[in-house]
């Protein structure tokens, strides 16, 4: 059946062979008008509905309204179609002969359909239960990508898929292949549908050409030039992977949750689960990456386009992205760990606070957001308070928690680096990776106690911050988190000046959060002519800085000492070399002082030997000219000499002989 044989009228499908047809099916609201005998050969539940009524209308045996048993006959409804109408339009298609499209979209509806209809092998061979089982065989449980688009199709398809088991088997392809598969394999290319089949074999030809890109830290193919790996290759890569993740964005939660289940189960590369979660939530959670708004447009309408969740599926999903998070992973203090940046980890939060998740979510959240607390920046610290009990502007009680929790693990650490020294004794590297780890540990903790400082400099102007609260979080760190506590000093001046108001002895609990002798010089005087701190801490102030002061004179005296003691000792040691004469510098000198007078004598005996040299060059020329004047005057072998060419031999000045040596004779 061509395609102009067919139409459709509104809510009508025809098939105009040529033939009047003598059935008609209807799926959902549309009405197909086919022949009986191209169905029942390929369909065994149409043969038998078909004959059914057949054999119904041939036991009553009336004739009367031919008409209206006719209309009955031809009509059979299937309320309950997968796929609907454009799945068994496809379906009729195949029943008449005609060549049909199978795509990873509409794979699994067709098989779903076939298994309907039962159009298996044992009723007609090559029939359609076995084209879409061997299409899905071969094209789609071989690519992830493919997979998905086939699982995303299954949600409208369920519970038959289910049953089938075409939900399980994509699933188990999405999970298993990555773990196996390189990138061009795995992905094939981005290149867009729809294009014709030989510039996409160009494409992927060029694409592929320039290598498969590293996966799951297998080098796959790429060979390295001058020690850089393809640019092509990787941008390339790059650009699969976040298709790939933007397929699995658009999966609905419980099937999104099987698949990350499987991935774990599997053993997935942790990075390629953490940039699947990142982007999933990024997609299905509106509002989690509003300072990426301008960068992230496409995603962002893209989400906008479909229905927004409601808040309790957005707190189911966004408990799920927060539980399959993978655990953290031991990396340099230069990067944060895995995937998962420290920015995004506290939209998280924010979120998780603002659909009130539950408390094992956020507190999993905050432990990781402790374990890489060095990345962060004031910008993320500052959340709001969305507590309606808490009158705080931000949310003070959260980033104390962090604080401890990040404490929690710089003790933890000490212990994990004694059992790993342990074991590396034997190759000898024990000590220099503990000394290492507790450099590392060290930095990461001034700079979170920098952070802490900003911080508290930052919410001491709220009018509702408890003296009590700002006290707990500036004391929760240790004394050596600080090398000075000059930012400690400004969030306490900031706190006095916001709150004039409280009483003395709050005052002096304040200041008690700072160490006057960890304050610097120009701190110091600040502080001392303060007017707003207790008249204990000036004091307390001006002692510590009078001892600084007492130390800065001593040190500057001893300095001054020490400078005049070594110029003395130059000025001894110089005058024992002017009295010790034959000393090893005075024997050098004398040494240069003979060579520039043996050279000076040189140059003087060269310089007398060349002025001789040239006076006697100008007494030969003078001799040659008059030789050649007599010669013209007498005519004879000055002629023959012009005549002929013939030179006379001259006197030749040779230079290293000191001579004039006469010419020989011809």
């Amino acid at each position: 059946m061509a395609a102009e044989k067919s139409s459709s009228r509104g809510q009508a499908w025809f098939c105009t062979t040529g033939l009047p047809t003598d059935i008609v099916i209807e799926v959902g609201e549309m009405s197909f008008h086919l022949h009986k005998f191209p169905l029942m050969s390929k369909s065994r539940k149409l043969h038998q509905l078909i004959t059914e009524i057949e054999q119904k209308n041939g036991a009553d045996g009336e004739e009367e309204e031919i008409e209206e048993v006719e209309e009955d006959f031809h009509h059979i409804p299937l309320p309950d179609f997968p796929g609907g109408a454009e799945i068994f339009e496809a379906a009729a298609k195949f029943c008449y002969g005609v060549k049909i499209e199978i795509t990873a979209w509409n794979a699994a509806a067709l098989r779903c359909a076939a298994e309907y209809l039962e159009m298996t092998e044992e009723f007609a061979e090559e029939n359609l239960v076995s084209r879409t089982e061997r299409f899905l065989a071969q094209s789609v449980l071989r690519s992830p990508r493919e997979s998905v688009k086939a699982l995303k199709s299954c949600e409208a398809l369920l519970p038959m898929a289910e049953d089938l088991g075409l939900v399980q088997r994509c699933v188990e392809s999405i999970a298993t292949r990555p773990a196996s598969a390189d990138m061009s394999s795995l992905f094939g290319w981005p290149i867009k549908e729809g294009s014709s089949g030989r510039a996409a074999a160009a494409a992927d030809a060029k694409l592929q050409s320039a290598a498969a890109a590293l996966w799951n830290g297998i080098d796959t193919g790429i060979r390295r030039k001058n020690g850089l790996r393809s640019t092509a290759a990787s941008a390339a890569a790059a650009v699969a992977v976040d298709s790939w993740f933007e397929d699995l964005a658009a999966l609905s939660l419980p099937f999104y949750k099987r698949v990350i289940s499987a991935m774990r189960a599997k053993d997935l590369n942790a990075d390629v689960i953490e940039g699947s979660l990142i982007s999933y939530a990024k997609r299905s959670i509106p509002g989690l990456s509003r300072s990426n708004r301008h960068h992230n447009a496409s995603t962002a309408a893209a989400a906008s386009s479909g229905p927004l969740p409601s808040e309790a599926e957005q707190r189911e999903l966004l408990e799920t992205v927060i539980t399959n998070l993978p655990q953290s992973k031991k990396k340099s203090s230069s990067s944060s760990s895995g995937l998962v940046t420290t920015r995004f980890l506290f939209g998280l939060l924010r979120t998780a606070n603002i659909l009130r998740a539950s408390e094992a979510s956020r507190t999993a959240l905050e432990r990781r957001i402790a374990s890489q607390l060095e990345h962060a920046t004031l910008d993320d610290l500052l959340m709001p308070s969305y507590s309606y009990l808490v009158e705080t502007l931000y949310d003070v009680d959260c980033v104390e928690r962090i604080v401890g929790f990040f404490l929690e693990g710089l003790e933890e650490r000490p212990a994990t680096a004694a059992a790993a020294e342990e074991d590396a004794d034997d190759d000898g590297d024990g000590e220099e990776e503990a000394g290492s780890s507790l450099c590392t540990d060290k930095n990461k903790l001034l700079v979170v106690g920098k952070l802490v400082d900003t911080y508290l400099s930052e919410i001491a102007s709220d009018a509702n911050l408890k003296p009590d609260k700002f006290c707990n979080l500036a004391l929760s760190l240790p004394d050596h988190a600080r090398m000075f506590d000059d930012g400690l000093y400004r969030s306490v001046d900031v706190y006095l000046k916001a709150h004039p108001r409280i009483t003395e002895e709050e005052k002096e609990r304040v200041c008690g959060v700072m160490d006057c002798q960890k304050l610097t010089l120009e701190a110091c005087t600040h502080a001392a002519q303060n007017e707003r701190l207790p008249l204990r801490a000036v004091v307390q102030v001006l002692f510590f800085e009078q001892l600084q002061l007492r130390r800065a004179i001593a040190g500057t005296l001893m300095a001054a000492e020490h400078e005049e003691d070594e110029e003395e000792e130059e000025d001894e040691a110089a005058e024992g070399e002017r009295r010790e004469g034959g000393g090893w510098r005075g024997a050098a000198a004398i040494r240069e002082n003979q060579v520039l007078r043996l050279d000076m004598d040189s140059m003087r005996s060269r310089v007398q030997g060349l002025e001789r040299e040239c006076s006697r060059m100008r007494k030969a020329i003078e001799r040659m000219d008059r030789g050649a004047v007599a010669a013209a005057a007498g005519g004879g072998r000055g002629k023959l000499a012009r005549r002929f060419g013939c030179k006379f031999g001259t006197q030749v000045c040779v230079s290293h002989h000191r001579t004039v040596v006469a010419p020989r004779k011809s």
